[in-house]
């Protein structure tokens, strides 16, 4: 299907500590219920809300992309290579490179949002690796503006961000009321996430916290009557090798 539309309702549910930070998981684990496996070079993605100061406790990874974005408010990070506690606030993106692997324990002030997405960089490479670690600022990330819409590239071209998983951008769209039309790569599946608003996709209707996948398209259409924010991820149908959801 060209575009398909996941409402929060369809997607996975997860909670720590009691309920002290609560997600909802587009893509999420077998136990979390999601109807949304892993799909391209894309493993995980959950939308993580902070109901008071909660912090999740150490735990490890390996292999894996972890990448967090903080939406809202402030996160704290501790790894086992720093050992230390670093802040991120609101527009600032993290990456821990699992490689051979590392754990961390994060901390989220209450009324914080972030996005953790797992990227599969291809497992067979990394798990070799040492792990590695950074942190980019908010004002470290290039914007535009395009009619009424303003873009911020926050993995692609002009970003700071550095990765190992091919062929992946990501962008935060702050639409106008004027719309926006972006151009859509052959062999890229695109995946959004409505944050704030109303929009829609080419006409099909998408309201806040519905995830969208879009392939086999030219260009998508966006539209919203008032305006709305959305965050978009790239990567390819085919990444070119075996990720850990195909071996699995």
């Amino acid at each position: 299907m060209p575009i398909r539309i996941i409402p929060k309702e369809q997607q996975g549910q997860g909670a720590f500590n009691g309920g002290e930070i609560v997600e909802n998981k587009p893509i999420g684990f077998p136990q979390d219920h999601s109807s949304v496996r892993p799909y391209s070079n894309l493993f995980y993605w959950a939308h993580a809300r902070a109901v008071t100061d909660s912090t999740i406790g150490l735990h490890p990874h390996q292999g894996f992309e972890i990448c967090s974005f903080v939406l809202k408010g402030e996160i704290r990070h501790y790894d086992t290579s720093f050992r230390e506690w670093r802040p991120l606030s609101e527009g600032d993106v993290q990456i821990i490179r699992a490689g051979n692997g590392i754990s961390h324990s994060e901390w989220l002030g209450k009324g914080g949002e972030i996005f953790q997405i797992w990227f599969d960089p291809n497992l067979e490479t990394t798990l070799s690796k040492p792990a590695s670690y950074d942190d980019y600022r908010a004002a470290e990330f290039p914007e535009k503006q395009v009619g009424e819409t303003r873009i911020k590239t926050l993995i692609g071209p002009g970003s700071p961000f550095k990765m190992d998983t091919p062929g992946v951008e990501a962008f935060r769209l702050e639409l106008g009321t004027d719309g926006f039309r972006l151009k859509a790569e052959a062999g890229k599946i695109y995946s959004a996430y409505l944050l704030e608003g109303a929009a829609s996709f080419n006409g099909e209707a998408v309201k806040q916290y519905d995830f969208v996948q879009v392939t086999e398209q030219e260009e998508i259409v966006m539209e919203s009557a008032t305006s709305a924010s959305v965050f978009v991820i790239a990567s390819p149908v085919n990444p070119g090798y075996r990720t850990y959801g195909q071996l699995r």
